[in-house]
């Protein structure tokens, strides 16, 4: 007798035969498993603001010269637009079951939404490579705190990397594909672990801390510099603008995991709880441990490696250390593992497959060298700048064409229809006004980047990049808004389900 998930895949294999197969494949189909409650996606949140990068970017805000209620006001803020954008980008793909490449096919069409697709792919293949040379290097800090005889082996490189970092860069690198090669349900039991782990190891480091120190030694305000009024007002519209410039890349492509959600109702709960809610929390416990370390140690220690290793006890210390490792391969999964394996399969589905899709940004990362890029700030800056003006305006575009344009609805069949009776065909495929959006609005964005005078500006490439491609679109075609929905096209619409 047949297991449950072959009778499902069967029966999934059966209602798609009809779709093209130059545009689906199992994995870029409308799923049929739609069961990820709100602490699934509470989990996922958690996966992605505990990790190293999220420790040092909140831990950074209260260096600003902020008092602390002006800091916790910002990151409020900062998160609460970040839970609206992710509730608007997850319901379409909820609604339609499919991921971001494919429902990106609404806006630029059937073959267009390769651009986006691609764009986002490489954004996560960057940041793949960053991400486990940093979870590779914590390992390397292990090993060598309870192995120093290992020490031998970091005397000697190759391509910028000692034998023990590529030791530990394999290692890494292996684990994550592991989980990730076991398919989405892994990765969902995986990240429901990893982020509530590092919690208990956040906490626990910070009732040590407090512990040594006491409580008069903990500070919510870390830094000594003393800001006017107006500098103050800036410090703080910067700091909200820079939670939301973090947290944009996981964003555009949210509708990766809401496709698995329930129901909006459920999504919109998990959001709730894993983003204001747990963004703060984690920061107190943050800035608890980072001004602790300052009156223990006597420096400000930002990384939270290095404040793990310094705590006396060896076996709490592997403890820590292996749980942070955790937290860091669970954000890069989510967030630079599943993205590009649905992005890349996006542009040849019978070829690419989603663990395909995943392998090849896994592959590309080592050949990226991702240590040398991030042992040079100035290159990573430049980098991560012209990537990151690419994503407001592919955000924006996606928001106005779903919402103002489509008016909420989804023709599921059509996205995956390559025959010129497809309502997403466009012009071969490609809707020109979406490209034609796209592309000052990125350009823009580019010249931000790249003049020094406007760094400042650069701050706030995000939004300026949603509203250029928003506002772009949004004139473009506005004549589609204002026509009928013709009765010609064959296929169901996809409705919210709350």
């Amino acid at each position: 007798m047949p297991n449950h998930s072959e009778v499902t895949s069967a029966v999934a294999s059966e209602a798609n035969a009809h779709y093209s197969p130059r545009l689906c494949n199992e994995d870029l189909a409308p799923t049929r498993d739609q069961n990820w409650s709100w602490y699934n996606i509470f989990s996922f949140w958690m996966s992605d603001v505990h990790s190293m990068g999220g420790y040092v970017v909140a831990a950074s805000f209260f260096t600003l010269g902020l008092a602390s209620w002006q800091v916790l006001l910002c990151l409020l803020v900062g998160i609460c637009i970040v839970q609206l954008c992710a509730n608007l980008v997850a319901k379409p793909s909820q609604m339609a079951g499919v991921p971001y490449a494919v429902i990106s096919r609404q806006a630029f069409g059937v073959f267009g939404a390769n651009i986006p697709a691609v764009i986002r792919g490489l954004i996560a293949f960057a940041w793949y490579g960053i991400q486990t040379y940093l979870a590779a290097n914590a390992l390397m800090l292990v090993l060598l705190k309870f192995f120093p005889s290992l020490a031998s082996m970091t005397h000697s490189s190759w391509l910028g990397l000692s034998l023990l970092g590529w030791c530990c860069f394999g290692i890494m690198w292996f684990l994550q594909a592991l989980v990730f090669w076991h398919g989405m349900n892994a990765i969902k039991r995986f990240i429901d672990v990893a982020g509530p782990a590092v919690y208990v190891v956040m906490v626990a480091l910070a009732g040590w801390i407090v512990y040594k120190t006491g409580f008069d030694g903990i500070s919510f305000t870390l830094a000594s510099k003393q800001l006017s009024a107006g500098e103050q007002t800036w410090q703080m519209i910067t700091a909200t603008a820079l939670v939301v410039s973090y947290f944009s890349g996981p964003l555009l492509n949210f509708g990766d995991f809401s496709r698995y959600g329930k129901n909006m109702g459920e999504i919109r709960r998990g959001n709730r709880w894993g983003l204001p809610f747990n963004f703060l929390l984690f920061s107190i416990v943050t800035v608890v441990i980072v001004s602790g370390s300052n009156s223990l140690f006597g420096r400000m220690i930002t990384d939270p490696i290095e404040t793990v290793s310094m705590v006396g006890n060896d076996l709490a210390v592997a403890i820590g250390l292996l749980t942070m490792i955790t937290a860091t391969i669970g954000i890069n999964i989510v967030a630079n593992f599943v993205s590009p394996a649905f992005d890349f399969s996006n542009c040849s589905p019978q070829k690419i497959s989603f663990r395909t899709g995943g392998m090849i940004a896994a592959v590309g990362s080592v050949l990226l060298t991702p240590w040398n890029l991030f042992q040079s700030p100035e290159l990573i800056h430049y980098t991560l700048d012209v990537l990151g003006a690419f994503i407001g305006p592919l955000f924006g575009i996606l928001i106005a064409d779903f919402y103002l344009i489509k008016r909420s609805k989804v023709y599921v069949d059509d996205l995956f229809d390559d025959t010129p009776k497809g309502r997403y065909w466009y012009q071969s495929g490609f809707n020109p006004k979406a490209i034609a959006a796209l592309l000052p609005s990125v350009g823009i964005g580019l010249i931000i980047s790249f003049i020094p005078s406007l760094h400042e500006v650069a701050n706030f490439s995000w939004f300026i990049g949603v509203a250029l491609g928003m506002g772009c679109y949004r004139w473009l075609a506005r004549a589609e808004r204002e026509a009928p929905v013709a009765g010609a096209y064959r296929g169901k619409v996809a409705v919210q389900k709350d």
